[in-house]
């Protein structure tokens, strides 16, 4: 029975002890206000930077996915390769290499190949240089083009090479600043065109592929008026699933071995390698930011040792005299590293507060901007976690020495300290 209650007491006792220790490393850290707070500074500048690199990388990634997936998802494009031995006729992407795609390879759901040349129009009286693309059917859903007036082409006429057209957004502007465009007439070389649709890249390529910002698009049976051939200059294939590209990307890259000269080059790629290779880089700043915010949490991690050693000195008596009444050495050690965590997890949290804030703030902002409203700063809850745990660990790895050296302070030699 006075087992039990010897136990209790000591229980009681030493939970006493803890809310003391507690009470008094808040009330040591309130006589010295100014002092931390300064040493705080380190600690919400590593936090809140943890926090905001998390967010613009997964920003960054997001954004760069959208953008290949804007392009088109799942897309691989092939093209003769125009160096090496001399090209001939036969050795052209045909319509015949198309439907071969579609037959021979069941992840494929749809093809669609281009043939662009450099013609001029006449807009507002004068002519204009613009890049005809003719194409075929799937070409809107493979590049996912978005027709903000009137309509893509049917398949009468692609078969029966009717004379309709589409034209880019900033064309319309030039050509027909009056009003709509649909329906009116636009001449190209030597031929004329109803328009029957206004279009736009859903993300603008910049020229990198066969539209530019003043393209006309026209039935691809209407390229051999012009050239005198029907053949591809770039072939678009779209898989039905991501994990399908590599296998299609390969087989077609097969398909056109087998059907033309061995002599005859193809590149066949696809987006994949450029999303790697973004997602490479992304991860690449990450860490480089990531490490910045390290070190600037190890700085101030420096600074709190720094302080809490400065603290010790000054403190001397006040560890003797708690020594003399009772208190025992890791009494003494807990309440110099509650000193230490309270400083580091109270900046941490203020950090926190910043990197959730700004994101935040950001994403209203964006709101009122319609053209960037599909971008946004993600927040990982996930680094706020591990900023929290990375600034607390600082404030005990850092703050151990001091506290230790407190703790194996002789109370005598204390006591007589001046």
């Amino acid at each position: 029975m006075m087992s039990t209650d010897f136990k209790a007491a000591a229980a009681i006792q030493s939970g006493l002890m803890r809310s003391e220790t507690w009470r008094l490393a808040w009330e040591a850290l309130r006589a010295n206000t100014t002092r931390a707070i300064l040493t705080m500074l380190g600690v919400i500048i590593g936090s809140a930077c943890i926090v905001l690199v998390v967010s613009v990388a997964l920003a960054g990634k997001k954004y760069v996915v959208a953008q290949i997936e804007g392009v088109g998802a799942n897309i691989v494009y092939a093209e003769l390769n125009s160096g090496g031995s001399s090209k001939l006729p036969a050795d052209e992407i045909s319509m015949g290499d198309l439907e071969a795609v579609q037959q021979g390879i069941p992840e494929v759901v749809r093809a669609a190949g281009t043939h662009d040349m450099q013609m001029t129009v006449v807009a507002n009286g004068q002519e204009r240089p613009v890049n005809v693309v003719g194409v075929t059917d799937g070409f809107q859903a493979i590049r996912n083009l978005q027709v903000l007036q009137g309509r893509y082409f049917d398949s009468d006429e692609m078969n029966l090479r009717s004379k309709v057209c589409l034209i880019t957004k900033d064309l319309a502007k030039i050509a027909f600043p009056a009003g709509d465009a649909v329906g009116k007439e636009i001449r190209a070389g030597e031929l004329s065109f109803t328009v029957i649709g206004v279009f736009q890249e859903r993300v603008a390529t910049f020229g990198e592929s066969e539209i530019t910002s003043e393209s006309l698009l026209i039935p691809f049976s209407l390229i051999k008026y012009y050239t005198g051939e029907e053949y591809f200059r770039t072939f678009y294939a779209q898989a039905d699933n991501p994990e399908d590209v590599a296998l299609v990307t390969k087989e077609i890259g097969d398909i056109l071995r087998e059907r033309h000269r061995p002599e005859a080059t193809y590149t066949v790629q696809n987006l994949t390698g450029i999303l790697q290779a973004a997602q490479q880089i992304s991860l690449a700043l990450t860490l480089v930011l990531l490490l910045v915010a390290f070190v600037v949490l190890g700085v101030s991690g420096i600074g709190i040792m720094n302080i809490m050693l400065v603290t010790v000195t000054e403190r001397t008596r006040e560890i003797g005299i708690r020594r003399a009444v009772g208190a025992r050495r890791t009494d003494i050690l807990c309440q110099f590293l509650m000193e230490a965590v309270l400083i580091s997890g109270t900046g941490s949290l203020i950090g926190i507060l910043v990197g959730i804030s700004i994101p935040y703030a950001v994403n209203f902002a964006i709101g009122f901007f319609p053209e960037i409203a599909n971008v946004s700063l993600p927040l990982s809850w996930l680094s706020v976690l591990a900023a929290l745990i990375v600034a607390c660990s600082t404030g005990v790895i850092f703050g151990y020495l001091p506290a230790n050296r407190a703790a194996r302070l002789h109370p005598t030699e204390s006591l007589r300290y001046e």
